[in-house]
């Protein structure tokens, strides 16, 4: 299996290769060069299969036999270890035929954690062969941070700085990171957004000179391995519902894209998708640019589901490149154009998108009446992430007699102001966490200025 980008100017890599190197050189993002296919019998013979079975035969072919399988397993088999419930991912029943997929059994919460325990694994491994040591450096708008920290702390060949925008995560979001006491790891809050903090990544990545040598590796969503893990919900889950026997939909709250592109490579590798709703809050540049084709850059609004509070969605680039015939020149110009003025997409490319997938975007006060709503014909209470995937499923769900599936990205205990806004006395952490608002805190603030951050990292480093 190779890797190539979506940019079209860098040198396609292996999978070992693309894992430790994140960002192409091109500043394009990785995708394989040809896409595995799940057939209707390979996905039939799934059903009953644990997570982790599922997993190995979903992800075996992209690591195109770089670890060896008995190898692969085992590191599979340890990342799904980690999760509080037998099923990693189980589905919940809201109604006749609305599930939810809980994400946020992991050890932060989140549904970033399926991919960072495996992420952090792989990385080790491929240091350990290498006889290397290297660097991470990543971008959080809440949930990564915490979730990679997690998956790379045991790791004897990382260290890991995360920076996250001063102020603008929860505290338990703040707090699962900054309590985090390891030699290994490095916090660091931005005096800015987190598209602040994600520019002065990909700067860095871009330009690595300031570590003299040390390679610098991604975690964020830019890392293939990270959508290639988040790929295998998709599959487990509609093959819970009856899949390939029948379709399935799914309701992605979205802000970043890379669990959104996963689904869709799911649908790529032959599970049958009947439509992908993509949810946002009020920064809504998926919703407008495929219900109004407006591709455009608007300010920041700061909203109740902080981790979706993003201006730029760095892997809508890899859809793009889909929805373009992989025509890597015309992303490039696209996205070039797209830095300095408002664009739009081309005509085709935009009706290749509209056929597979519709969004919803809501804003603060909706989404605290959908957790309302939601709490009372259900009993569930919803983080305000899940919340916009609620509403939009009922808005965009299409043909109510294929299954809708809500992704719930983290757990509710995350988000205690906006559960208590809705008029809830708050969900209470679980038992592994209970002490999480007592325990120290270490973290540095740094000004938004790239200098000050590549100093900071080359300092710490071990």
């Amino acid at each position: 299996m190779r890797y190539i980008s979506t940019r079209g100017q860098a040198p396609a890599l292996s999978f070992e290769e693309v894992v430790l190197t994140g960002m192409a050189s091109d500043g394009g993002l990785y995708v394989p060069e040809t896409v595995p296919q799940l057939s209707h019998e390979t996905l039939a013979d799934m059903a009953g299969c644990s997570y982790a079975e599922i997993a190995f035969r979903v992800m075996q072919p992209y690591v195109g036999g770089e670890i060896d399988d008995d190898t692969f397993r085992e590191i599979v088999r340890d990342a799904y270890a980690t999760f509080s419930h037998d099923a990693v991912v189980p589905l919940n029943q809201l109604d006749a035929n609305h599930f939810l997929l809980e994400l946020f059994h992991g050890p932060t919460l989140a549904f970033k954690d399926v991919a960072l325990q495996l992420l952090g694994r792989l990385l080790d491994h491929f240091l350990e062969k290498r006889g290397e040591r290297a660097v991470i450096m990543g971008a959080t708008s809440g949930d990564t941070g915490s979730a990679a920290i997690e998956g790379c702390r045991h790791c004897d060949n990382l260290d890991i700085f995360i920076l996250h925008p001063h102020q603008r995560v929860s505290e338990v979001q703040r707090r699962q990171m900054t309590t985090v006491l390891a030699d290994n790891v490095f916090n660091v809050a931005i005096e800015g957004n987190f598209d602040d903090a994600q520019a002065m990544v990909k700067a860095s990545f871009a330009d690595q000179g300031f570590l003299n040598g040390t390679r610098l590796v991604a975690v964020n969503s830019i890392n293939w391995a990270r959508i290639m893990a988040q790929i295998v919900y998709y599959v487990a889950s509609a093959v819970a519902l009856g899949a390939p026997h029948r379709k399935v939909s799914f309701c992605v709250p979205s802000a970043n894209f890379g669990n959104v592109f996963a689904g869709y490579m799911a649908h790529r590798m032959g599970l049958p998708v009947e439509r992908f709703v993509i949810a946002t809050n009020a920064n809504d540049i998926l919703h407008r640019t495929l219900a109004d084709n407006d591709f455009s850059k608007k300010e920041l609004v700061a909203t109740l589901a902080p981790s979706m509070d993003i201006v730029v969605s760095s892997n809508f680039e890899r859809l793009l490149f889909e929805a373009y015939q992989r025509d890597g020149a015309a992303v490039a110009e696209l996205l070039e154009r797209f830095q300095d003025e408002p664009s739009a997409l081309a005509e085709a490319p935009l009706a290749r998108l509209r056929e597979r997938f519709a969004s919803h975007s809501i804003d603060d006060a909706t989404i605290l009446e959908v957790i309302r709503e939601a709490h009372h014909r259900t009993q569930e209470i919803l983080d305000p992430h899940t919340a916009t995937g609620y509403r939009a499923a009922e808005r965009e769900r299409g043909d109510a007699s294929v299954p809708m599936i809500t992704l719930a990205t983290a757990h509710p205990a995350k988000f205690a102001d906006a559960v208590v806004k809705a008029g809830f006395p708050g969900v209470p952490l679980p038992p592994h966490m209970d002490d999480l608002l007592e325990r120290e805190e270490r973290y540095s603030v740094l000004p938004a200025e790239l200098a000050a951050v590549q100093r900071f990292v080359a300092d710490n480093r071990r």
